[in-house]
């Protein structure tokens, strides 16, 4: 079942992976088949990151991770999902969980573990702006992948290279989207990853644009999803190619409080203030009670609350409530 959902996954068919993962895991419970639940949720954190579901990512990669003796790939993408959440959310320890993924993976010399730790590498270093880290983490890998014939493993690794600025490799046979943004139509691509239901992905695709709309619609989805370390790379390539207006940061909203709340979640604390429930601030805020609870489980986690009471006090006792 895992390899229906991996394939599934790599063929970006989100939608039939997660039928696998649930009917999987289903049956792993009911036979208490420990191992292959692992390698399970760790394919599902992988999915509910692309599909920007990143609280629930955060908690079913920690499941994983938690487990004492964890099966070396499951580990192994547990700590990249985390890794890559708290570097797109700019959040400390990084470094940390890369550099453990990637002493599990190098001596294995095997490309489902090698590929996932050179791209969450590549990303990290992309964030901060190190072109040499970016080089570093893919070069090796990607020539590896290529070597072997892998072209599904070579195709993001490929991406990330030209997204660095090296020069555009080409690996036969890349599949959607990856091989739209190698033919250099990042526009295309992103308008794929948007149908595929990966925000993030199509954001990052958008940046690669010298289109100004484009641009910045790319900027307000990373914001949206709390990606600021991206959000500031798009604001610079927006300020290189001349636009105008170019925001500064976050939004004010955002910067004015000391949480960086967004504007959804400051709406949503002060309902919480309310005692309104999940259900009844979907319906207020004409969102999906998951959307909600993913918002909620964000706000938790800036104002290291450890229930939606404690997040209603810190939120009050830094000023976000002073308008109730």
């Amino acid at each position: 079942m895992n390899i229906l959902a991996a394939i599934a996954v790599a063929d970006h068919r989100y939608g039939d992976a997660q039928q696998y993962l649930d009917e999987g895991l289903t049956l792993c419970g009911e036979r208490g088949i420990e191992l292959h639940r692992l390698y399970l949720l760790s394919t599902r954190a992988h999915v509910e990151l692309d599909q920007g579901h990143w609280a629930d990512a955060a908690d079913t990669a920690e499941s994983v991770k938690r487990v004492p003796r964890t099966s070396t790939t499951p580990r192994i993408h547990a700590l990249v999902v985390l890794a890559l959440l708290r570097a797109r959310r700019g959040d400390p320890q990084v470094h940390e969980l890369l550099d453990e993924a990637r002493e599990l993976a190098w001596p294995t010399a095997e490309l489902h573990r090698i590929a996932p730790v050179a791209a969450a590498m590549a990303e990290a270093a992309w964030l901060r702006g190190d072109r040499k880290g970016m080089a570093e983490a893919i070069e090796p890998a990607l020539e590896l992948a290529l070597e072997r014939d892998a072209y599904w493993v070579a195709a993001p690794l490929a991406c990330w290279w030209q997204r660095g600025g090296f020069e555009a490799v080409h690996v036969a046979h890349s599949p959607d989207p990856w091989n739209l943004e190698l033919a250099g139509r990042p526009l295309d691509a992103g308008r794929r990853w948007a149908e595929l239901g990966c925000a993030y992905e199509a954001a990052v695709s958008f940046a690669q644009t010298d289109n100004e709309d484009v641009l910045r619609q790319s900027h307000n989805a990373l914001l949206e999803l709390g990606a600021l370390p991206a959000a500031a790379i798009v604001t610079r390539r927006m300020r290189e190619i001349g636009v105008v207006g170019v925001p500064r940061g976050p939004h004010r909203s955002t910067r004015d409080n000391p949480a960086q709340l967004t504007t959804r979640e400051l709406e949503i604390i002060r309902l919480l203030a309310e005692g309104l429930r999940n259900a009844e601030i979907a319906e207020r805020l004409f969102l999906s009670p998951r959307t909600v609870g993913h918002h909620v489980s964000a706000i938790l986690r800036k104002l290291d609350a450890g229930s939606r009471g404690e997040a209603v006090v810190a939120a009050r006792r830094i000023g976000l409530l002073r308008d109730e």
